[in-house]
């Protein structure tokens, strides 16, 4: 099983507005453990960054203005995601961004180019109802030093967030979520959230000596007194049987 963590820094908020991505960080996982492999880029938006969006990760346009633009590393971007899960961390708004690039360069969606897009925000929210569940609180919560994080870096936060997957699906290899964040209209579209077939899994059923040992244990747990709840969850048997 391969897994990409990623995560952009962006221009400013929303793409409608032609904000662009101006950088790139992936962090690879196979079988749930870290590769060390990662990839990362900065990028020429051909534009500035807006205000508020520059107070976060301190990319200026001087520094950006020689970093290669999109379309010059779409392909070592996209060779590198190929029919792996990606997962990020609000993964609706890096996915309109990618789309968004990638449309202007004439290469359809970025689900066309991954098995699966997972949001871990979705996953912390269903685990953690009414919490902080930001990449910040989150590390606080699962005991992981983000103390190196003064700005927010695409390579840096894929690197912690991928600490933090590892740690919130600990036993778990599925996510079973399947619709986007508040039904926001965010692009993701029919990509599966972690799409799981049941079909996969083996059911093993217990042996006539289990049943036996079983049905003994409640009825030393009736003769305790009163009837064992496990008999309310009992299938009825067939007619002309006794239970």
């Amino acid at each position: 099983m391969r897994q990409i963590v990623f995560d952009t820094e962006t221009t400013g908020l929303r793409v409608e507005d032609g904000n662009r991505i101006i950088e790139i960080g992936c962090v690879e996982l196979v079988n749930r453990s870290l590769t060390g492999k990662t990839l990362h880029f900065y990028l020429n938006p051909d534009r500035d960054s807006e205000e508020g969006a520059l107070a976060v990760h301190g990319l200026t346009s001087e520094f950006l203005s020689d970093k290669p633009r999109f379309a010059d590393v779409a392909d070592e971007f996209l060779a590198f995601i190929q029919g792996a899960e990606l997962i990020a961390h609000n993964a609706s708004f890096d996915v309109k961004f990618f789309n968004a690039e990638l449309d202007q360069i004439g290469r359809g969606e970025l689900s066309q180019y991954c098995e699966a897009i997972t949001d871990s925000l979705l996953h912390a929210r269903a685990m953690f109802p009414g919490k902080r569940n930001s990449l910040d609180a989150l590390c606080d919560r699962f005991g992981i030093s983000n103390a190196h994080r003064t700005l927010h870096g695409a390579l840096l936060d894929s690197e912690l967030l991928a600490e933090v997957w590892l740690a919130m699906t600990r036993g778990q290899d599925a996510l079973l979520i399947d619709t986007d964040d508040a039904g926001s209209g965010s692009g993701l579209g029919a990509v599966a959230l972690g799409a799981f077939d049941a079909s996969v899994l083996t059911v093993v059923g217990a042996d006539a000596d289990e049943l036996a040992a079983h049905a003994a244990y409640l009825k030393d747990l009736d003769k305790a007194g009163g009837k064992a709840v496990w008999r309310a969850y009992e299938p009825l048997a067939p007619e002309g049987e006794s239970a």
